[in-house]
């Protein structure tokens, strides 16, 4: 079964540079919007893909500048023996290397033997497919693949518009499921000519005086019709082709009126049965149309849990649900670098494929906040949502997402957020400061310039809270921390924390005589966060009190805690 083993794009659209060695099966492409994904996508449609010509302009070619020539590499392995053939492809045979992912320009014993089709495109604007190898370059050979061979290899494109692959047209999903192609030619031309004699029965007796007047006028100028003049259907108007065998239902309604979705899940399924003919598939914005159960059916489709690999697929996706239904080596990162493009595997590390799973949002973002648990992200939210009400943009619309590492080890956000910066994410760890973390752990993610944000000294977010802001926001923190977990819980938790010697009575009482005074904070932020029975432990409830707590007394809480505040705030809004 055919593979692509390298892809290499020069000069073309965005794309000024590119080398990427896919894997075998799913390759989803995910990175920021304009990044170059859906040109990778038709850089390969446009070399394999069965065609004689292409439309090229300007703005083909990378930064306007035809003095470039755009050059398309594609090597392909899995070829079958006719391909690899000595007598017909001696000079073009080449070699890869899986254990370095290297093509060596020479076949030798113990590697894979492949070819590299090049799709070249001058300042003419004229396309060219050749054979590529190093040393035919050198000896000036150039040849074509065959086009029996560029038929076979052409990848399936299974886009928005479905109409051409369920019908029986040239290099359709139907045509290479079918084993022997139908001699229709006949029968097509005989329902042609049925259709003009019958349309002509129908139409001679309504325009009968027309006619008569049209065969008059004929005679009476010399111009021969015969006896009478005839209204058909032109010949050329009622010319049947292939294509015009296309699929229907069981009511004979045609199956290119079928939805987007169910289109793409009909055709991704038609194409994994036509996987011994046609192995690679091409699927842009793979959510497209699909409402989240469809879109797993449709991965499942493509081969995405199969470890057989039926097809190597390219496919783009700004859906997290795409995302997390995939592993951590079918996912890669399109990087732009001035011009220079990369893409990285996300990989299947502990650190990475968790976050495939509880937060796929974060690989479809630019910057990321990696929060040690569920209270910092609530938090970052509703602070966020409170700038928004400031006139500031949310973080969320300039490309922000939050990673919750699920508390009780700080080391995992510090591990997590070096896992990020290595696939180009921007990133900020957000963090207690009760525990301290490895400094080698830490030092390895400074090294990669990933920033953090943490509380003083010894402090966790409630002790913060508590011993930060002013009376009248604890006083807002404890009618949220009553209405939450119930007055009886707070009560014991201080009484608790307290060894007996306070009650929320006497903390009530003593507000009113003389205000909260710093043990009282003290005592209360360490009340608060008991594990497992925390006051506001959940993203939702630390989100309204950052909204309407927070936020709002920002301005009266102490210097330190402002400061802060006021870093998350920048670095969110620089993203």
């Amino acid at each position: 079964m055919a593979r692509i083993r390298r892809l290499e794009v020069r000069n073309f659209r965005s794309i000024q540079y590119l080398d990427w060695h896919p894997s075998a099966g799913i390759n989803c492409l995910v990175g920021p919007g304009d990044g170059g994904k859906s040109t990778i996508l038709d850089a390969i449609d446009l070399c394999l893909g069965a065609r004689r010509s292409a439309p090229f302009g300007d703005t083909d070619f990378f930064q306007l500048d035809v003095t470039r020539p755009i050059l398309i590499s594609v090597t392909l392995g899995g070829l079958p023996d006719e391909l690899k053939s000595l007598e017909s492809h001696a000079e073009f045979l080449r070699g890869y290397d899986p254990a370095t992912v290297r093509v060596e320009d020479e076949p030798r014993v113990h590697i894979e033997t492949v070819l590299t089709l090049r799709l070249k495109v001058n300042s003419d604007l004229e396309p060219s497919w050749t054979l590529f190898s190093e040393r035919a370059e050198q000896q000036g050979l150039e040849r074509a693949l065959a086009w029996k061979y560029r038929t076979a290899l052409a990848p399936a494109r299974i886009g928005s518009y479905a109409n051409t692959n369920l019908s029986w047209t040239r290099g359709s999903v139907l045509n290479r499921l079918t084993d022997e192609q139908p001699n229709l030619g006949a029968e097509l031309a005989r329902a042609a000519r049925e259709a003009r004699t019958n349309f002509g029965n129908q139409a001679g007796a309504q325009l009968a005086a027309t006619l008569q007047q049209v065969t008059q006028t004929a005679n009476f100028l010399g111009v021969p019709v015969g006896a009478s003049a005839q209204a058909l259907l032109d010949a050329h108007s009622v010319s049947i082709g292939d294509g015009a065998i296309a699929l229907h239902n069981a009511a004979g309604v045609p199956l290119r009126s079928l939805g987007t979705g169910s289109s793409r899940l009909l055709i991704a399924g038609l194409q994994r049965m036509a996987a011994g003919t046609a192995t690679i598939a091409l699927v842009d914005e793979v959510e497209y149309g699909l409402e989240p159960h469809r879109l797993t059916r449709l991965l499942d489709s493509l081969g995405a849990k199969d470890p057989a690999l039926p097809l190597q697929v390219f496919m783009t996706s700004h859906s997290p649900v795409a995302v997390r239904e995939l592993s951590g080596d079918q996912v890669y990162v399109v990087r732009a670098y001035a011009g220079q493009h990369d893409v990285l595997k996300v990989g299947v590390a502990d650190d990475v494929q968790s976050t495939l799973r509880a937060d796929p949002e974060a690989f479809l973002a630019k910057s990321v906040v990696v929060c040690e648990g569920a209270s910092e992200v609530g938090l970052a939210r509703g602070l966020d949502q409170f700038w928004v009400g400031q006139g500031m943009p949310s973080f969320f619309a300039l490309g922000g997402a939050y990673v919750d590492v699920g508390g009780s080890n700080p080391d995992r956000c510090f591990t997590r957020g070096t896992a990020l910066l290595r696939l180009g994410y921007r990133v900020l760890v957000f963090v207690d400061a009760d525990k301290a973390p490895t400094p080698d752990v830490v030092a390895a993610y400074q090294a990669l310039g990933g920033q953090t944000l943490t509380w003083r000294a010894g402090r966790a977010l409630e002790d913060e809270l508590f011993r930060s802001l002013g009376d009248g926001a604890i006083d807002a923190l404890l009618e949220k921390a009553i209405e939450v977990v119930g007055r009886d819980l707070v009560d014991a938790h201080i009484a608790s924390k307290s060894n007996g010697q306070r009650t929320l009575n006497a903390v009530e009482l003593d507000r009113l005589l003389e205000g909260h005074s710093d043990a009282t904070k003290e005592l209360l932020g360490t009340a608060s966060r008991i594990r497992g029975a925390g006051w506001f432990k959940s993203l939702s409830t630390y989100q309204e009190v950052a909204l309407n707590i927070v936020g709002p007394n920002l301005a009266t809480a102490d210097a330190g805690f402002q400061a802060i505040a006021e870093q998350l705030r920048v670095w969110t809004h620089a993203a």
